[in-house]
């Protein structure tokens, strides 16, 4: 969701003041910190993580229920969970580094992410005591259930960027906030506040990157070592299996919720932060550069992390696992092809027209018409 700064025309004048000079100046360097405009180049290796993000969340959320039975699909599970929502968060985070809290900017996040968050908190939890015969599921803006915890994250993330920008240590303040939270049981389920402080440094490590760290990990050496890498990771989480609690990877609990004394979520959240980090630059290893098929997908990845959770949860709603031939091998293969499919198909840009009156509303009637001016008084 790209954010654009418009800055209002100045006639040239022969010889300027040097107020006049100085908003020039201003103007040239805030207009080259915004996001591209709709209709320009946009970077085809990040549209292709995005995806392949996404189709991961997909094929994680069809394991879920295999795990009981197969050791192997557990394995996957937990692997792909240690990097798929670090690896969206990061580059969610990358995204924000403009983000000024300019009353334009503050327009895209409220259209972008807060209007989003109520139709899909109020959507799923209508669709949860609907199909799952529950009528008196709470609706809660307090609460988000299920996927919806990713927006009111991204909108306290994103609020939250002008401070981290500021600070010296953003990164190991950021950790030291995700470890604190993993020690606190008391924080609640308001907002999901657990998740939103435990991937913190996530979204804060996006936001110091730049972009000759990202062609770090592209270079071909990169993508040779991350082979061996991620198949130690593999086998790893397969001895992990009996032996690890996997939501741990959730980050929506404390430690002492999770059955271990408080002081565990230091070296807990420590080394799953590494740990994380070394699968998700494997990741970006491995993420094409160059325009693919499904390159175009990329822009709608939220359209299809949204909209994808209705079958997903409705596949435990309506039993669709207690079909004996999912639990196959064959089985399995078959329902990672159907999420894969699914999700790129929720992705294209017939389904973001569908619903981009949920997603990317104008609401033009609600902001202030003179909010481009408002932008340039903000940045003088």
């Amino acid at each position: 969701m790209s954010e654009t700064l418009r800055t209002p025309h100045r006639t040239a004048a022969p010889l300027p003041s040097a107020r006049t000079a100085q908003e020039s100046e201003t103007s040239r360097r805030t207009t080259a910190t915004a996001a591209p405009k709709r209709g320009q180049q946009r970077d085809a290796f990040f549209d292709n993580a995005k995806y392949m993000a996404i189709v991961l969340v997909a094929m994680g959320h069809a394991w879920e229920p295999l795990r009981e039975d197969s050791r192997a699909a557990a394995a996957l599970y937990i692997a792909v969970y240690t990097f798929h929502m670090p690896a969206f968060i990061i580059i969610s985070g990358y995204f924000s580094r403009s983000f000024d809290a300019s009353p334009n900017r503050l327009k895209r996040l409220v259209t972008g992410v807060a209007v989003p968050y109520v139709i899909f908190e109020f959507a799923y939890s209508l669709f949860k005591r609907w199909a799952n015969d529950d009528p008196t599921h709470p609706i809660s803006l307090l609460d988000p259930w299920y996927l919806v915890w990713f927006l009111a994250a991204l909108f306290i993330w994103r609020l939250t960027t002008p401070l981290w920008k500021l600070i010296r240590r953003p990164i190991p303040v950021a950790l030291a906030i995700a470890v604190l939270a993993s020690v606190s049981p008391d924080i609640g389920n308001d907002l999901d506040l657990q998740r939103v402080l435990q991937f913190l440094p996530f979204f804060v490590l996006g936001l110091c990157l730049k972009p000759e760290h990202f062609r770090l990990v592209r270079r071909r050496e990169a993508r040779i070592l991350a082979v061996p890498v991620f198949a130690c990771a593999l086998l790893f989480a397969y001895w992990a299996v009996p032996r690890m609690n996997a939501a741990w990877f959730y980050r929506r609990d404390s430690a002492q919720e999770l059955g271990v004394p408080g002081w565990v979520g230091l070296p807990m959240t420590l080394g799953m932060f590494a740990c994380s980090l070394i699968l998700v630059a494997c990741f970006f290893a491995w993420v094409p550069g160059r325009h693919l098929w499904v390159t175009a997908l990329g822009a709608g990845t939220l359209y299809g992390y949204l909209l994808h959770g209705f079958l997903a949860k409705g596949s435990r709603f309506w039993d669709w696992y207690e079909v004996d031939w999912v639990h196959t091998p064959l089985g399995a293969i078959a329902l990672t092809l159907f999420a894969g499919a699914l999700i790129t198909a929720l992705c294209t840009p017939p389904v973001q027209r569908m619903f981009r009156w949920a997603m990317e509303p104008k609401m033009d009637w609600a902001f202030r018409r003179d909010s481009a001016a408002l932008d340039s008084r903000t940045s003088r």
